[in-house]
């Protein structure tokens, strides 16, 4: 135990002679986090509307009045000719064009129907889907509330009202959804970058041949590795706890011991993973494409912006075996549902399963040769 603890004296003195290392530790994270959220929102707004209007009614009128108070369109012009309205979706400049055709409010009000032209541009397919489902949305409230709809219903044979209450995040708002998801893939991020490098450096300094020599053991040495990084890690986590309550008034509805428990044990399993890296990498070159090719896979297929359970039985077979993937469910369900241990008991298995499996396999694959 003495030459574990003359290896964390080393490690400590080295993390803080490096100033870079600190910054990327502290700073970084903080920053991005208070940014990226606000960047973030998977809400669809300002939508560019292209307006063909050949009616001139009253009721057009009321129509295009509704969608410009939405607060999801903004109207960038008002066009006689159909073609004309669609050169601005050519120059990008809008992405639905709306055409109310001649006698809209003559025929609603005699056959009680009426059909308009809705155009959408697909490029963007998101904003594309969405844009177009809440024109129809608005459309479909428009005709509900136009007198000529509103008729006395019959309550004799009974009408089954629905009523609905959006649970854990009441006004549906994304960055309830995102920020957790951001923490978990910064702390990934940090942890899984830096730990990458460190072996490395030591090869690269030429230090390690002295480390091989001395009669420190290899679990020692990847031991002596980890513990460090594991500290930071925690520390970084507890700021972005901090940030989520200062900046986003978000705060765990869970237990907060249960928060650490599980990313205490996530920090072993993602630095595990990039010791792992380290140990096959010769160079710092190598082993930051190697941890940044995985940390491609990590954002897109962890669950930060995509359900896990809408991709294809493949990329959910892949997004399983990824550690990221099982913290980021943790912290959202402690931190929004107010889950307990027993609610995520497997998900601990899991990670528990991963940090064994990665740690084993770096402390396997480190040679210690002179």
């Amino acid at each position: 135990m003495k030459i574990l603890r003359f290896l964390l004296q080393k490690e400590f003195r080295q993390i803080f002679r490096d100033k870079i290392i600190l910054v990327m530790m502290f700073m970084m994270p903080t920053v991005q986090l208070i940014i990226l959220p606000l960047a973030m929102d998977l809400e669809v707004k300002n939508i560019n509307l292209s307006i063909v209007d050949h009616d001139h009614s009253n009721y057009s009128q009321q129509l295009i009045s509704k969608i410009g108070s939405s607060g999801y369109f903004k109207i960038v012009s008002m066009e006689a000719s159909f073609t004309d309205a669609l050169n601005y979706v050519e120059k990008n400049e809008a992405d639905v064009v709306l055409e109310i055709p001649a006698g809209f409010e003559r025929n609603l009000v005699r056959e009680g129907k009426q059909e308009i032209g809705l155009s959408v541009d697909a490029i963007e397919g998101t904003k594309a889907s969405l844009g177009g489902s809440y024109l129809n949305a608005i459309i479909a409230d428009f005709n509900a509330d136009l007198e000529i709809n509103r008729q006395d219903v019959d309550t004799s044979n009974g009408i089954i009202n629905v009523t609905f209450s959006t649970w854990f995040n009441p006004l549906a708002e994304f960055k309830y959804y995102l920020v957790p998801g951001i923490l978990v893939l910064l702390l990934t991020m940090i942890g899984g970058f830096l730990s990458s490098l460190n072996i490395v450096r030591e090869k690269e300094a030429g230090t390690i041949e002295q480390i091989n020599v001395s009669p420190i053991k290899k679990w020692q040495f990847i031991l002596g590795k980890l513990i460090p990084f594991w500290i930071m890690g925690i520390v970084v986590f507890t700021l972005g706890l901090i940030v989520c309550w200062l900046f986003y008034g978000i705060v765990s509805e869970g237990n907060y011991l249960l928060l650490y428990l599980f990313a205490a044990f996530y920090l072993i399993a993602i630095l595990g993973f990039g010791l792992l890296i380290s140990t096959f990498s010769d160079n710092q070159i190598q082993a930051m494409f190697l941890a940044f090719f995985f940390m491609m896979i990590f954002t897109l297929m962890g669950g930060l912006f995509t359900s896990v359970e809408s991709m294809p039985d493949w990329a959910r077979g892949i997004s399983n075996l990824m550690p990221i993937t099982h913290f980021i469910r943790v912290v959202r369900m402690i931190m929004l549902k107010g889950s307990e241990f027993a609610d995520v008991q497997l998900e601990f298995v899991y990670i528990i399963g991963f940090g064994i499996v990665l740690n084993g396999w770096a402390i396997w694959n480190y040679r210690k040769t002179a």
